[in-house]
């Protein structure tokens, strides 16, 4: 499975951590930056793994920043992308068990590193429910569209 990662400045050193985790975890990782804790503009790094994503040169999408708010956001605009911003393990499994969520954004400042490396395991580890959210998940994709 390639996981494609980014941070912004606020959210660098868990990112690094956590290729080294999904690395470490047998996971192949596209690291799209950045390459440090220097001040940087999120949404050209969230772009980067979005557009990724999104042309299947990764399954999933991994975003790091402050809150992952801003970075879930920026996600959204590329078409095809249904990104979340996980706070917990529950959080994380719902997006992909009820809305097929391909990527993830999380915190840097308000969430632990070993608590963001479990939202990333159930995330990961989770598969799309299908059955009646497979219709709601079209529904919602079709709003690129609209």
């Amino acid at each position: 499975m390639i996981i494609s990662i980014a941070s912004d400045h606020a959210g660098f050193e868990q990112k690094q951590s956590l290729v080294d985790y999904l690395v470490r975890g047998g996971f192949d990782v596209i690291d799209c930056g950045p390459d440090t804790n220097e001040r940087v503009d999120y949404p050209d790094f969230a772009a980067c793994v979005a557009r990724g994503v999104a042309a299947g040169d990764a399954d999933f999408g991994v975003l790091v920043c402050g809150t992952g708010i801003g970075m879930a956001v920026a996600a959204n605009k590329v078409c095809g992308i249904r990104a979340v911003n996980a706070v917990n393990t529950q959080f994380a499994q719902l997006a992909r068990e009820h809305n097929d969520a391909n990527v993830l954004t999380l915190s840097g400042r308000f969430v632990t590193l070993d608590e963001n490396k479990a939202i990333l395991d159930a995330f990961l580890s989770t598969d799309f429910g299908g059955g009646r959210h497979a219709g709601r998940v079209q529904k919602i994709m079709a709003l690129e569209r609209s």
